[in-house]
């Protein structure tokens, strides 16, 4: 009798969990990114900064004394973006790893805009808030590059040194991506199968490093991806397609702080013809151009990419 009911027990929890998944499917991708910052050594938290809810990871370090380093995530990604090179990192510094307003887990508010200069002064906002009077080391990827750029430039006492990983902001070579950019697409749009597969190939180079959501995992981020569409498109029309697109490359040339660039050879969204034209205007920066990845330096290389960083913040430079 007592097995019996310890069997229809765990047949009601295993139905309520079927329920729950299939009304969200979304929550196992939730579940992952939990694991995944768990294993990183992370934890989660909230702050308030720029009149939004900023949800982020974050790590204290070793030393109480060490740097505070500050990641920022590019168009339609997020703060577990970072977790693969917060596990290589360790404990040796303080790390804030936030969601952009607007994007993730942090609040986005009926009619704000979210392109460079906006997201440039939320970010200094979140650093204030975070670690007031201790400037960081700020590090962003992509459109999460571009924004870095803007903001090392326009508040430099809050940003001590800057990394710029596959940046957004400047007017690189044509390709594929760039161009269905300016022709009034999004390439990253996931409506389908099909389309979230075309999607992790632009990005991703290293197979290896490719996420891999089986069904229903899967359809719960399709269901978010369609429902992000509207705002995705409203967020490249700013940051690709207008005025401000190339505002980060042209204001760059103001960033005095020590500097990393980096990029990917492979890198099929921001081709790597950017990191010249950056280290154009940010001569002090260091240049790191790796081989054998893609748009996702961060994921597909992080102990390359850590090992730049250490370069950065212990010498003021992110190698050769």
């Amino acid at each position: 009798m007592r097995l019996r009911i310890v069997a229809l027990s765990l047949f009601a929890i295993a139905a309520i969990a079927a329920i729950v998944l299939w009304r969200d499917p979304f929550l196992l991708v939730r579940g992952e990114f939990a694991r995944q910052r768990v294993v990183a050594g992370l934890s989660r938290a909230t702050v308030e900064a720029a009149g939004h809810r900023w949800v982020y990871a974050q790590r204290e370090a070793d030393d109480a004394d060490a740097p505070t380093i500050v990641m920022i995530h590019g168009f339609t990604g997020s703060k577990e973006n970072w977790y693969p090179l917060a596990r290589e990192l360790g404990g040796r510094y303080r790390l804030l790893i936030p969601d952009l307003p607007g994007w993730g887990e942090s609040e986005r508010r009926p009619g704000a805009v979210y392109g460079f200069p906006e997201q440039a002064a939320h970010v200094d906002a979140f650093i204030r808030a975070l670690s007031p009077g201790k400037p960081v080391v700020l590090l962003g990827h992509s459109m999460g590059g571009g924004i870095a750029a803007l903001a090392a430039a326009r508040y430099p006492r809050d940003i001590a040194k800057v990394g710029l990983f596959d940046a957004a902001g400047v007017r690189f070579k044509d390709n594929r991506f760039g161009l269905d950019v300016l022709a009034g697409r999004n390439p990253f749009a996931v409506d389908d199968e099909a389309s979230l597969q075309r999607y992790i190939d632009i990005v991703f180079h290293v197979p290896e490093a490719k996420p891999w959501l089986p069904w229903p995992a899967s359809t719960g981020l399709i269901r978010k991806r369609i429902a992000e569409a509207d705002f995705e498109r409203g967020v490249l029309d700013r940051i690709g397609r207008s005025d401000e697109a190339l505002l980060p490359g042209e204001e760059a040339a103001r960033i005095r702080q020590p500097a990393l660039l980096l990029w990917c050879k492979q890198d099929a969204v921001i081709d790597a013809s950017a990191l010249a034209l950056y280290a154009q205007r940010i001569p002090q920066a260091r240049k790191v151009l790796l081989d054998g990845c893609g748009h996702m330096s961060i994921m597909e290389r992080p102990r390359q990419v850590a090992d730049a960083v250490l370069a950065l913040v212990q010498n003021g430079d992110g190698g050769n």
